[in-house]
């Protein structure tokens, strides 16, 4: 449910929301939604202070009342939201992005430096000049290259004790013996070092992994977002006492109150005669779901009634929103075993280079019989076959093709997400919020002013989530003081303005025709919305996608007639209704044995289904679990533009095959000069610059659409 937004569709985030009550906020888009809820916030009474993070869609409150009373709040002002507990959310810093910016810049530095000695032995200098210049180069080189080259070493053993082979292993190998074997020369007076070389290696590789990490998603796990909408504590009735409790201090039988608005804290059994939720976060359906009793209920439920007692069945782990939340872990660890394109170019380009500097050392050996010679000739080898631009391959592309489609509306989270997505044969929609709008397209044009005031009072007094909806959409409206106000749960609301009876609910329940919300103010009645809008760009989707070879269904929570009757008009071949979570993500598992499959959904009822997902899509205004499920976040309205970052990922996977080609080109030159003895430091160095050079130019390609 979007707010009315005037400003930018994203905003900076104005202070640190790192402490206080923390709101999960997802229609929270531009600078006017923050002021609107700043400004509203600092007038409510028991509020100290209240900040908005428009990134991370949270607002951070400093104040005495509780979570739900703050949730309250935000909901008289058309804005959901939903508690989120501090334990459950890890700290937002990367240290490993600030760690590998300075290895990096320590690399580099040292790089510079070890260069403007290096000018001197290169122009001639020897003796005695030659061995200080080659001393003060180690140094500098030495530590530098410890420290800095520490990742590659790390990796590379990790992946020799697997007795597997990765892009670090000759990485690694060649920089030690670099380093390690110019030291010795250094140290006995050899007329060859190659620091400089070992240096621009470390240099230039560790600029890869910072592209490559800036790539991943620095979000937080989505199996910790669901985590953290948990309710975490609960009124457990004890004789006629109301006690409030921790969840975690809660047993099995137990007897909990459940309050007006308040959520599900766990799965239970109903006790009152009836009952009204909303369960969208297990259907992605806006309908209210009716319960009469000993119904089964589940953690995460929002009451829109009256109270209501539940006795426990399920606690903790063994909830079925903490089962879901166990099944988008599990989803996620799979999906990260995904094996990389440059991880598949390591296994077949390190040994082959291993091969070569062996066969080099024995070959120089059986030529003249000096060991030394033949080392530093087959260090020379490794050099300037170290994999410097196939290290750089993928991840240059990779940033390149990040940035195009953050133009385009689309926020790439995962690094080997764009491969994954070149590869996907089946593309699954979920229907509610990805392919339809449920209250969003509102038919108020002619409404008077006197009429928008009468809706936005009565839809702020309603906790269903279509009354939600038109409260946002009036935003900028002054609502009417509405007396004697009564919500029918499931049905409507109803009050008195001015001694006139006003009303705001389903058609039926106002003896009037059609299934749009209705405004009844006397004896007039209106519609305001319709329940299913498609969105924009759905309509050619189909055929985009048809023309790219990329098959495509729906999955969806609602009913067989409402699936049905959408997918017949978006062109949908096949579709699958009365689907749950759970339902959903083997749907995904099933689809995917045929083929990669991509699924797209705004849920956290589609939360496990776009972890389980071959590659995945979120809208921007899906709630945290629900985009940092997903792989790719749609920060507009780009449902129509995902044939074409389709279409770029398949493009950005052909330039990273390109510049394979491109470092094995260079391979195939440079080796020969190696392995004759002519490569001196200088030679190695240009060699591996001029490849790595080459690399990122051609990957600014796909930037630029070519």
């Amino acid at each position: 449910m979007t707010a009315a937004c005037a400003a930018a569709p994203f905003a900076m985030e104005l202070a640190d929301t790192s402490t206080g009550i923390q709101l999960s906020v997802p229609s929270i888009h531009c600078a006017s939604c923050i002021g609107a809820i700043e400004r509203h916030f600092s007038k409510v009474p028991g509020v100290q202070d209240a900040r908005v993070n428009a990134t991370q869609k949270r607002v951070a409150v400093q104040s005495n009342l509780s979570a739900d009373v703050l949730v309250q709040e935000l909901n008289s002002i058309g804005y959901e939201a939903f508690p989120l507990d501090d334990d459950a959310l890890k700290n937002d810093a990367d240290p490993v992005c600030r760690d590998l910016i300075l290895r990096m810049g320590v690399a580099g530095f040292a790089m510079m430096n070890v260069m403007l000695l290096s000018v001197a032995v290169w122009t001639g200098a020897t003796d005695a000049t030659r061995d200080l210049f080659h001393l003060l180069s180690a140094a500098i080189a030495v530590p530098a290259v410890i420290f800095s080259a520490s990742p590659f070493l790390k990796n590379a053993i990790h992946a020799l004790k697997g007795g597997r082979l990765n892009m670090d292993v000759p990485i690694s190998l060649a920089i030690v013996l670099a380093a390690g074997m110019s030291l010795y020369e250094s140290l006995h007076g050899g007329a060859h070092a190659y620091f400089d070389a070992a240096l621009s290696l470390t240099f230039f590789l560790m600029i890869g992994r910072y592209l490559e990490h800036q790539t991943k998603s620095a979000a937080r796990s989505a199996a910790a977002e669901l985590a953290a909408l948990e309710v975490h504590r609960a009124d457990r009735k004890v004789g006629n006492e109301i006690e409030s409790v921790a969840v975690k201090d809660l047993f099995i039988g137990d007897t909990i109150l459940v309050g007006s608005g308040m959520r599900v804290p766990v799965d239970g059994r109903l006790q009152t005669q009836t009952a009204c939720t909303d369960r969208s976060f297990l259907t992605g359906e806006s309908e209210p779901i009716e319960h009469t009793k000993h119904e089964p209920l589940c953690a995460g439920e929002i009451n829109l009634g009256a109270p209501f007692e539940i006795i426990a069945t399920a606690i903790g782990a063994n909830t079925r929103l903490r089962r879901i939340a166990e099944l988008v872990e599990t989803a996620e660890n799979a999906r990260n075993s995904y094996t990389s394109l440059a991880d598949k170019a390591a296994q077949i380009y390190a040994p082959v280079v291993h091969v070569l500097a062996a066969a080099t050392f024995l070959a120089w050996i059986l030529i003249n019989g000096d060991v030394r010679n033949a080392l530093n000739i087959a260090i020379a080898v490794l050099i300037i076959t170290c994999p410097c631009a196939l290290g750089l391959a993928v991840p240059a592309v990779s940033t390149a093709a990040i940035s195009r489609l953050y133009q385009m509306g689309f926020l790439v989270k995962s690094g080997t997400a764009l491969e994954r997505l070149a590869l996907a044969k089946t593309m699954i929609f979920d229907k509610t919020g990805t392919l339809t709008a449920p209250g969003f397209s509102f038919g108020i044009k002619d409404l008077s002013p006197t009429q928008r005031a009468i809706a936005k009072g009565l839809a702020q007094q309603s906790s269903h989530p279509l009354s939600k909806a038109l409260a946002q959409h009036l935003t900028e409206d002054v609502a009417a003081q509405i007396e004697n106000i009564f919500e029918h749960p499931g049905l409507g609301v109803e009050g008195a303005w001015k001694g006139r009876k006003v009303a705001l609910g389903k058609p039926a329940w106002l003896n009037q025709p059609g299934d749009a919300l209705t405004l009844k103010v006397g004896g007039t009645a209106c519609p305001l919305l319709s329940y299913e809008n498609v969105l924009p760009g759905a309509e050619y989707l189909i055929s985009d996608l048809d023309l790219l070879g990329i098959s495509s269904q729906i999955i969806s929570g609602d009913t067989e007639a409402n699936t049905e009757r959408l997918a017949r008009k978006l062109g949908f071949g096949s579709w699958r209704s009365n689907v749950s979570p759970e339902q959903k993500a083997m749907c995904v598992k099933q689809c995917s044995l045929a083929g990669p499959v991509c699924m797209v959904g705004d849920g956290i009822n589609d939360t496990a289904a776009l972890a389980q997902a071959n590659v995945s899509i979120a809208p921007g205004t899906a709630l945290d679990a629900t985009r940092n499920a997903a792989d790719i976040v749609m920060i507009g309205d780009g449902l129509g533009s995902i044939p074409k970052v389709v279409s770029v990922s398949r493009k950005a996977v052909n330039l990273s095959k390109q510049n394979f080609g491109i470092a094995i080109l260079h391979s195939v030159i440079a080796v020969p000069i190696a392995m004759a003895g002519f490569a001196t430091p200088l030679i190695a160095a240009l060699a591996m610059s001029t490849s790595s050079i080459t690399v990122l130019l051609n990957a600014m390609r796909v930037r630029l659409g070519k």
